[in-house]
């Protein structure tokens, strides 16, 4: 048993403070809880950051990409309140993401894939997307001449998909919630969380912290966090690799996101330049950030076989980078209350959507913990019990 200190009161050379709720984690998750409770009227939120600056971790090796176009209702839900909340982002808080609805386009090579696309779309449009349609294989190639596209079928676009700032957004949201009274404790690392009684003692490298509720937003690290709890929590980081091209103007900037779903290459502007992305099937799981130069020449590869002009792209390895997914054995975050383990939130595991629906997260996660519901989604969805209970739902538009 923890004996609990009052406030203020010392202990070990130290004072204990106290937090109502303590967000382990202050990258895009983080902090978009962070807006979300204080805008609701919580004034006491501390958010505690491993590293000296935002961003470090996830956050700012994001692609940015925005989306609605997803299989599952739960992420289609999460994604119309997000894309919405991004496009208003500056009006409402007053700091830009720069927000891009350049769209996204997926390239279907395969009756299969047509199929999975038209389907996808009738579950969109039926939660309430308007922006979504299918495209013939014509259309595309009017559309982007540049792309080989005698293969290409068909596909769907949605205009409102695009992307943002991960960066900028994150800073928005915490620098709105500092204004608005949280905290957020930088070169902060947690070593302990101690549960009393409904009561958290938090051990960090700047002291102790008793709060009520405990949010765990800690990203590709959040298994370890857990485990502070005793929670066994089924996420794992998986590497993916990003190449930014040199200025390139063969292809225009005003293009959507553009997937092609034979190989998983996919593609969009980026400064004056392309951000080329793949999935390569032969990544194993770890705590693996260095960029490995031969995945430049898989994806070249990729790149220019569906775009011919990208046989000219010039590529600087030193420019690219790699960042860690989050993944759950459905690709579906995990969000709410632990079972077992009372005022102990999750909000992990987002398998590479955690930008796109970081707002969403942070409405979701502020309804759990000031009423105890959320009508934005079914919250029992993506509870963790979902696992052991064998109620798991696949996302498998995954890029």
């Amino acid at each position: 048993m923890v004996l609990l200190w009052p406030a203020g009161r010392r202990r070990y050379g130290g004072f204990m403070q106290t937090a109502e709720v303590v967000i382990v984690g202050g990258g895009i998750v983080g902090s978009s809880i962070a807006y979300h409770l204080t805008a609701a009227g919580c004034k006491d939120v501390l958010v505690l950051e491993r590293e000296s600056a935002q961003g470090k971790g996830s956050t700012g090796k994001s692609m940015g990409g925005v989306r609605a176009q997803f299989s599952t209702p739960v992420n289609i839900q999460m994604s119309l309140y997000s894309i919405p909340f991004y496009a208003s982002f500056e009006k409402r808080l007053g700091y830009p993401c720069d927000y891009r609805p350049q769209g996204y386009l997926f390239c279907a090579t395969s009756d299969k894939h047509l199929a999975y696309l038209r389907a996808n779309q009738e579950k969109q449009i039926a939660l309430g997307l308007k922006n979504v349609r299918m495209v013939s294989g014509d259309e595309i190639r009017r559309m982007f001449p540049q792309l080989r596209a005698d293969d290409i079928l068909g596909g769907s676009f949605c205009s409102t998909d695009g992307f943002v700032d991960p960066y900028s957004a994150m800073i928005g949201f915490m620098t709105w919630a500092a204004n608005h009274g949280a905290k957020l404790w930088k070169n902060t690392l947690v070593s302990a969380i101690q549960q009393d009684h409904g009561t958290f003692v938090v051990e960090t490298t700047r002291g102790k912290v008793s709060t009520k509720h405990v949010i765990n937003a800690a990203g590709a690290w959040a298994a370890s966090i857990a485990k502070m709890v005793g929670i066994d929590l089924p996420v794992e980081p998986l590497r993916r690799m990003l190449v930014p091209t040199e200025p390139f103007d063969q292809f225009p900037h005003s293009a959507p996101m553009i997937i092609d779903m034979s190989s998983g290459f996919h593609f969009r502007p980026e400064a004056l330049g392309f951000l080329l992305a793949w999935n390569d099937p032969e990544e194993t799981p770890g705590y693996k950030t260095d960029f490995e130069p031969s995945f430049i020449e898989k994806i070249l590869t990729r790149a220019a076989d569906r775009v011919p002009v990208f046989e000219n792209l010039a590529v600087n390895p030193k420019r690219a980078w790699a960042g860690l997914y989050e993944m759950t054995p459905d690709h579906h975050p995990i969000l709410g209350e632990a079972p077992g383990v009372p005022g102990f939130f999750l909000a992990n595991g987002f398998s590479g959507h955690g930008v796109m629906h970081a707002p969403a997260t942070g409405k979701i996660l502020s309804d759990l913990i000031l009423t105890g519901k959320t009508e934005l989604i079914d919250a029992k969805l993506l509870d963790l019990a979902r696992f052991g209970e064998g109620r798991t739902i696949h996302e498998t538009a995954v890029l």
